[in-house]
Parts: C-alpha cells; structure tokens; sequence
C-alpha cells in the first residue's frame, strides 16, 4: 500500500477522529463489536474493540488480503485504552532473509517463544490509557538474528480502545509530537502512561529486557 510512498516522520494507519477510521482495515466480528463511541476519560471519539473470545474479533490492515502494508519505518506506536479483559494484537513483517516473521504480545501470556516463523511475548499495560512503543528492528535482530526491512500487516484483537496507530521513523519525546498525535486528557488527568515494548517484553531465547514500565 505505501510501497511507492516517501516514508519519514509519521505515516498513521488509524485516527480514531477521522471520517472514516477504518478505511484501509478489514473487521472481523464475532460475538462482540468494533464501533465508535466517547470515552469518559478524554471526552473524545475513539474506536472500541470488544469480544468474548479476542481470537474471533478484531481488525486487520490492510483490508485486502492480498495487499501488504510496505512500510519501511520501524517504530510501531499504538495509543490504546487499558480495559482489564485479555487483549492482544500481531505485526507481521519481512526481514533481510525474505521471511515473513510475526510478532504477538498478548497480556494473558506469561512466557515468550520464539519460534522461526512467529514470536509470541507477554505485555504489561497500566490502568487507563497506554501509549505501546514497538521498535520493530529491535525485535527483530533479538529474536531472529535478522534485519527489518518492513511491516506487511498490523491486527488487533479485542479487547481494547484505540485513539491512533501510527509508525515513526525514530521515537519522539512528547514536546516533539505533533498536537494531532498527542493524547490530550482533561486537566487534574495524568498523562498516558509511556510503555517501551521492548522494555515489556521478555523474548527469553533473544535476551530482551524484562517487563517494565515508564510514566512520563
């Protein structure tokens, strides 16, 4: 999809305010719902993932698939809503090798594995809203020994709420981030909580740091 596109920056896949949020996404519904509603916490529109079974109810991008998402950039940073249910979301990507390899952290997981073609890994988040950093290249070299070369597909699985996905090109501090990309909460809120997934996630057969966790 953003194969041919210049990519530094940003480049968002989901903007819970636009017109059409998921526009480039596919749903997957079973027994819960995905739909737009206004969260008490910030007074704004955000989409909102729900399910019995996080296995049958989720969305995916790209929408066709056959499509991938080419994008080239290695931070994965997800603005989503702690709802104390099980959660968990995938990223595929392509590495140096030319193999597709998957990666998938779950809060309902206690132990990583790491196996050739998927990675699954445990992720802590804290009560309220999350902003989940992913260093893609990170990952990658740790658990497969390889290099990133780009992200083909991002899912997501209940159960969560979902203020914007997008990838960067570096990790920014928040004074850097444009103000459409900042989680504006209420005065007398506490901000997002930051968490570095590579801090959240211990891939044992890769060495990657144990679970931790940082407010800003």
């Amino acid at each position: 999809m953003f194969h041919n596109s210049y990519q530094s920056g940003f480049l968002s896949i989901l903007y819970s305010i636009g017109s059409k949020p998921l526009q480039i996404w596919d749903s997957q519904v079973r027994n819960g719902h995905v739909k737009r509603i206004t969260d008490e916490d910030i007074q704004s529109s955000v989409l909102e993932i729900m399910g019995s079974n996080v296995s049958t109810c989720f969305i995916t991008c790209p929408a066709n698939p056959k499509q991938t998402l080419g994008i080239k950039l290695p931070f994965l940073v997800m603005i989503i809503k702690n709802m104390k249910k099980y959660f968990s979301f995938e990223v595929t990507i392509l590495d140096d090798k030319n193999m597709r390899r998957r990666f998938r952290a779950s809060n309902y997981q206690s132990t990583t594995k790491v196996k050739p073609f998927i990675c699954t890994m445990p992720m802590r988040l804290d009560e309220g809203w999350n902003q989940i950093q992913f260093n893609l290249s990170d990952f990658t070299r740790r658990a497969y020994g390889t290099n990133y070369v780009e992200t083909l597909r991002v899912q997501v699985h209940a159960n969560c709420r979902i203020r914007r996905l997008y990838f960067s090109d570096r990790l920014y501090a928040e004074e850097e981030l444009p103000p459409e990309f900042k989680l504006f909460l209420p005065i007398a809120q506490q901000p997002a909580a930051t968490a570095t997934a590579a801090d959240q996630m211990d891939v044992e057969a890769a060495e990657v740091p144990q679970a931790a966790s940082v407010a800003q």
